[in-house]
């Protein structure tokens, strides 16, 4: 089953995403620990890309448990990891981001 909707940027211009139930569910967990939610807020917080080691900071969590959450976002695309040299840097995904909350709204009509 697909959840199915249509986001207009201008009357002209509409984008119909299709999110499958499965791809919603491993979002939803992925969404469903608080540590994770406080992650995603710093993202939009800072506008840009974060590393790991200035999250570990941020949420005074140990370094493996922000690498397991890290992990969890990454597998259900809100984050994208990008390597740096010997490090990984991470950018929010707006368009999964954008596409889940659409299906979301999506189950209110």
């Amino acid at each position: 089953m697909f959840l199915c909707f249509t986001i207009t940027f201008a009357p002209e211009f509409h984008l119909f995403l299709m999110m499958d139930n499965k791809k919603f569910e491993k979002i939803s967990r992925a969404l469903s620990d608080a540590s994770r939610i406080t992650i995603l807020q710093q993202f939009k917080r800072k506008k840009g890309c974060l590393y790991c080691s200035e999250i570990t900071e941020m949420l005074e969590l140990t370094q493996p448990s922000v690498s397991h959450h890290l992990k969890q976002l990454v597998d259900a695309d809100l984050l994208i990891p990008e390597k740096e040299g010997r490090n990984l840097k991470y950018v929010l995904n707006e368009k999964v981001l954008d596409a889940y909350i659409n299906g979301l709204n999506a189950l209110k009509k």
